[in-house]
């Protein structure tokens, strides 16, 4: 007599795999997307802070992301510095002394890709779903 499994039951199982994985590939994809969005929100309150603090020592806010973390000691992480941290771009803009604002886009695109987000010194963060966003955009945080 002979063990092992006949083609039928082989098929059988694949099937199962097939349907489960196709099942949970979406809400996994999500997760990410989800986890990336929060990471990013946390991200520019971080910056935000950082520039907070570099205006009470320099009664100015930075020039650039990296200003933040060159300084001596660093505000920022280099990482975020260079302006690319988890799955997000981060542009930052100070037109002059008194003001900065900060916008976060998704460097992924496809299923990958999260919600734009901005904020300003404000420190209120605002979000968009289908391009950069700004001023006048839903809060979020």
């Amino acid at each position: 007599m002979k063990r092992g499994f006949t083609l039928t039951e082989m098929m059988i199982v694949v099937a199962i795999v097939i349907v489960i994985v196709t099942i949970s590939a979406p809400s996994i994809l999500r997760s990410r997307v989800v986890a990336n969005e929060g990471a990013a929100m946390a991200n520019l309150k971080t910056v935000g802070r950082a520039c907070q603090a570099y205006h009470l020592d320099s009664q100015r806010y930075p020039a650039s992301l990296s200003d933040l973390s060159t300084a001596n000691p660093p505000y920022i992480d280099n990482v975020l510095g260079n302006g690319l941290k988890q799955g997000y771009r981060f542009e930052y803009d100070s037109s002059d002394a008194d003001h900065f604002s900060v916008n976060a886009n998704s460097a992924h695109t496809g299923l990958l890709k999260g919600r734009y987000f901005y904020m300003d010194e404000s420190g209120t963060i605002r979000a968009r779903a289908d391009a950069p966003a700004g001023p006048a955009d839903e809060v979020v945080g």
